[in-house]
């Protein structure tokens, strides 16, 4: 039985909602001739562009999520010839560096990035709580308690 389809969908709500917001960056991108390019390379021609060549492990680090994602991520930039991989200090560290392809497609993709963050703010504007404060208060408080010590707590096996 459903009590509260906000609560009781809450994951489903969440993944429609970020593939909604997806979704409209995606399209944004084939509008201003980029088809293929992704939301989740953003952040990582960002901070390469912005802060010079870096590990995985750093961006991931920065970023806020696994190493596995952004391995992942690199992998298909790689593949799309958006970055180049080098060796690091280490044997085990790969180095991401923007293509001169990318870099070509600096000024295009800053105005878009400036574009989404002003469209960002106005749909913060439009919402009782801002979506991006709402986000980072939610990842800091499962971060404290994860969602499984959460639910522990509430279930009764038969």
């Amino acid at each position: 039985m459903v009590d509260n389809p906000t609560t009781d969908f809450l994951g489903t709500r969440l993944r429609h909602l970020l593939e909604q917001l997806d979704n409209g960056i995606t399209q944004t991108y084939t509008d201003l001739g980029l088809p293929g390019f992704r939301p989740r390379y953003t952040p990582i021609v960002r901070l390469v562009d912005t802060r010079g060549p870096q590990s995985i492990r750093d961006l991931a680090d920065t970023i806020g999520i696994t190493h596995s994602a952004v391995s992942q991520t690199v992998n298909t930039m790689r593949r799309d010839g958006l970055v180049d991989l080098h060796p690091g200090t280490d044997a085990r560290q790969r180095i991401v560096h923007l293509t001169d392809h990318t870099r070509t497609l600096l000024p295009v993709l800053y105005a878009e990035w400036d574009a989404t963050n002003a469209a960002t703010r106005e749909l913060d504007a439009e919402l009782p709580h801002p979506l991006t404060e709402l986000v980072e208060r939610a990842l800091q408080a499962v971060g404290d308690r994860p969602m499984r010590d959460r639910i522990r707590t509430h279930l009764h096996p038969p």
